[in-house]
């Protein structure tokens, strides 16, 4: 069996408290795969901590070693679609900051939340829609602007979880360059079947997350460790037409030895390309 890190793209969030962007970059080239998806987080990767010079070489060790697929942040801390104006406002200056931060970089995209809704007692739905759209309105044509894309996330913990609800806005808003991220662990946890979700967002979808969760526990967990199912996956994707790199979103202490892993289940799960090249 061929190097099974190469067929794959790792996020950083597991190592985003053991050094710079740019040590990590290195460090995953050096272990053979084949993108990667950075997280903002201070200390790590943060617009304030980087200037324009230390912009530029970054770039140009990701265009040298390797590819920079997109930019991710933990979206737990920010809201786009909150009810008071002012965490509307810090977090869109934040997100603002990093899509032209993603564009300096040359990002395949930048993924986006589409806000929190009070879990006990939930703003009307229209009001979150039309909250999320304003950011767009903002945010869509800055994108285009700096040469990246949005990536508007399925996520547990937001006002879109499923993908059903999450294409019916994001194609509501009627702006084509507005791509989606699936999240096949986000999409288990709520109950959703991930080849259904996949399938649904088929239209717009440009980049495909793994890790391991359960339905009672809510977790980005090495594979193995939780109970995703991956059977009909990598089918669901060759149908549906999704060419890039299937993007490994694992949290974990020991990141090395585990994303490593859970590549090699992955590939034995028949997910990796041969000749197929990345959109």
């Amino acid at each position: 069996m061929k190097n099974a890190t190469a067929d794959f793209g790792v996020n950083t969030y597991s190592y985003i408290f053991d050094g710079s962007a740019a040590d990590t970059v290195a460090r995953l080239a050096d272990q053979g795969y084949g993108g990667v998806e950075l997280m903002f987080f201070p200390g790590h990767l943060w617009p304030a901590e980087l200037d324009a010079s230390a912009l530029r070489k970054l770039r140009l060790l990701c265009e040298h070693r390797l590819r920079l697929v997109a930019v991710n942040m933990p979206n737990v801390d920010m809201n786009i679609a909150a009810a008071a104006g002012e965490m509307r406002a810090y977090t869109l200056n934040l997100l603002v900051q990093f899509v032209r931060c993603a564009g300096e970089l040359g990002a395949g995209g930048i993924i986006v939340g589409p806000g929190k809704a009070n879990p006990l007692f939930p703003m009307p739905r229209d009001r979150m829609v039309s909250y999320f759209y304003r950011a767009l309105d903002k945010l869509a044509p800055l994108a285009r602007q700096v040469g990246t894309r949005l990536f508007i996330e399925n996520m547990p913990f937001a006002f879109l979880p499923d993908a059903e609800s999450l294409m019916n806005v994001v194609d509501g808003y009627g702006d084509e360059s507005i791509r989606v991220i699936y999240d096949v662990a986000n999409a288990h946890f709520i109950g959703e079947s991930p080849t259904d979700g996949l399938r649904r967002v088929r239209d717009r979808v440009s980049l495909v997350h793994f890790s391991d969760t359960t339905r009672q526990s809510y977790k980005h967990d090495p594979l193995g460790c939780g109970d995703v199912p991956l059977a009909g996956i990598p089918l669901a994707m060759k149908e549906i037409g999704y060419t890039e790199l299937p993007m490994l979103e694992v949290i974990s202490r020991t990141p090395d030895i585990d994303i490593a892993d859970s590549c090699r289940r992955l590939q034995q799960a028949g997910f990796g390309r041969d000749d197929s090249a990345p959109r």
